[in-house]
């Protein structure tokens, strides 16, 4: 198996914010084939995106190694957020108890249905790219968010 390195945002606007936080991070060390090497500081943030009256957000990075593939992390941190009360309905980019977005996935990138990796918008948020700078992560060379 594989063993990839992987950084997960973490995100929450609703309720006890970093209780949720730091009870995803360890939801997601529970799963089988994941372990969190490090977790960011968290910082509070203005809302991004067509939403701007809702609470703030609490957000973060977290890094992982995992032998999950792309397809099956994403699932997991979908279950994740789904037991921490997090729904689709409503518009999207709306108020969330939690938000947990596949950044990085190694040096690979997808373009799938449902899934894209680097995170498209990586690199207009300040709020992922000082907590990745943080864990130690650097991008690899302009346009790493870009897809042909």
């Amino acid at each position: 198996m594989r063993v990839m390195r992987v950084y997960v945002g973490l995100g929450s606007n609703l309720g006890d914010r970093e209780q949720t936080l730091r009870a995803a991070v360890i939801r997601l060390s529970a799963s089988p084939r994941v372990e969190v090497l490090g977790v960011s500081s968290l910082r509070e943030t203005d809302p991004v995106g067509p939403i701007a009256n809702q609470p703030r957000f609490l957000n973060g990075v977290v890094a992982l190694e995992t032998s999950l593939s792309p397809r099956e992390l994403l699932d997991r941190l979908l279950e994740i957020e789904a037991e921490f009360g997090r729904t689709r309905e409503g518009p999207p980019g709306g108020p969330r108890t939690l938000d947990l977005d596949l950044l990085l996935y190694g040096d690979e990138r997808i373009d799938e249905p449902g899934l894209r990796v680097p995170h498209p918008r990586l690199h207009e948020r300040s709020f992922v790219l000082e907590p990745l700078e943080e864990l130690g992560w650097t991008p690899s060379g302009q346009g790493y968010t870009e897809f042909p």
